[in-house]
């Protein structure tokens, strides 16, 4: 059925479908209109300047909520953005403005304190009472000297660490080291800030600059990881200008490292081959190269306690090298001695000669401390009644404290008439 050219008009006219046109409007453009009209409207809200704690609420459309418009269906719309359930998903777009302005008013504060133009001294002062500053606009060498000087003056660590990690980055390596050669107090503590951070190379090349070729010789040999090779080092290290203090460290450290290597080497092949017990019934756990010196006078009591004392390994051998003293050997022979339950050792240990050629027990530590040591090593309780040494046991009874139990254990002791006393 044709229609005639009236009723074809009426029919698009009237009907809810639109015939499209190059002249309409595109709907994603229409779209976009009002969405910018939203975000202009927002934008107003956000710059006007007013005091007014209640906000004015804005809908997507651009229109403020609570405005009559033409169609009912928008309105219940924009009432439902409102509601309390959808608050959690769709917040307020702003906060009420006296919040807005504490808060910008605070920061422009503190913005305008941190960029001020603050003296060297007062910049040192602020910073010691932990208020942020900025050090970057101390451009010129005299600044950042006046900087480092009043750092130092103020006797703070830390503000000084601050200044020179400033100091490190912003001038040359040889400028500051040359600066620094008359600011010994900031001298050490870069030295101090450059072994914590483990920046070594730097190190090594503040040390050149100052002349320090004993530093820097101490700093390679730790690089060295061949124990041959640090031991070769070391020894050509004993003719550098070392103050008699740090000569005598080096000669040790030289003189115990080539004995650890010897020890080491033979207890290696006696271990592999099966020579000794003890290493069969007490395995070695660790290597001894590059131990302390006491570790290393431990492992030669547990392991060659017996030998004479020619021999590197003989621990007698490594106290009387290395001038250890009385007490410090006793601890570390009770030690060694207690935790291979050798209680024969552990008793001579206590046994000293006077000159008249009588012997006498004595010990360099306190009687609880040596206790001690026993007791962590499960020593046998029962000495005095296993050597049958009558007189030793009534010596120890004067020791302990009347009526208490241990006097008591004491004379049952004695009075027991099964024990055969020697004495």
């Amino acid at each position: 059925m044709t229609k005639s050219k009236a009723d074809e008009e009426d029919y698009w006219n009237s009907s809810k479908f639109k015939a499209f046109t190059f002249d309409d409007e595109d709907d994603e453009f229409s779209r976009l209109k009002e969405s910018k009209q939203a975000v202009n409207s927002i934008r107003r809200l956000v710059e006007e300047d007013d005091d007014e704690e209640d906000v004015e609420k804005i809908s997507w459309s651009g229109e403020p909520v609570g405005r009559k418009t033409k169609g009912g269906n928008f309105q219940q719309f924009t009432d439902s953005l409102t509601d309390s359930s959808l608050r959690l998903y769709a917040p307020e777009l702003r906060k009420p403005k006296s919040e807005y302005k504490d808060s910008i008013s605070d920061w422009l504060v503190l913005f305008q304190d941190y960029i001020s133009d603050w003296s060297p001294e007062e910049t040192v002062q602020r910073m010691q009472h932990g208020k942020a500053v900025s050090l970057e606009k101390f451009r010129s060498l005299q600044d950042k000297l006046l900087l480092l000087d009043f750092s130092v003056s103020a006797n703070d660590g830390n503000v000084i660490t601050a200044v020179l990690i400033y100091l490190k980055r912003t001038l040359s390596k040889e400028l500051l080291f040359r600066e620094l050669q008359s600011r010994q107090t900031a001298l050490r503590h870069l030295i101090c800030y450059l072994r914590e951070s483990r920046d070594h190379r730097l190190l090594q090349e503040l040390f050149r600059a100052l002349g320090r070729t004993e530093d820097v010789a101490y700093k390679e040999h730790l690089s060295i990881a061949d124990e041959n090779k640090r031991r070769d080092f070391l020894k050509s290290c004993l003719g550098l200008p070392f103050s008699p203090e740090d000569f005598s460290l080096v000669q040790d450290h030289y003189t115990l490292l080539e004995r650890q290597i010897i020890i080491e080497a033979t207890d290696r092949q006696a271990e592999r081959g099966g020579k000794l017990e003890i290493f069969q019934k007490f395995p070695r756990k660790a290597s001894i190269l590059n131990m302390p010196l006491i570790t290393t006078l431990y492992y030669c009591c547990f392991y060659h306690y017996s030998e004479a004392e020619g021999t590197f390994s003989s621990p007698l051998n490594v106290r009387q090298t290395f001038k250890i003293s009385e007490k410090q050997f006793f601890v570390t022979a009770l030690a060694a001695r207690a935790k291979l339950k050798a209680w024969s050792d552990v008793d001579a240990l206590f046994t000293c000669r006077n000159w008249l050629g009588f012997t006498k027990k004595k010990s360099p530590l306190s009687f609880q401390r040596v206790v001690d040591v026993l007791q962590k090593n499960s020593a046998p309780t029962q000495t005095y009644r296993d050597l049958k040494d009558r007189q030793q046991l009534l010596g120890y009874r004067g020791k302990v404290e009347r009526g208490s139990a241990e006097e008591r254990k004491i004379d049952e002791l004695l009075t027991n008439q099964q024990i055969r006393w020697k004495n």
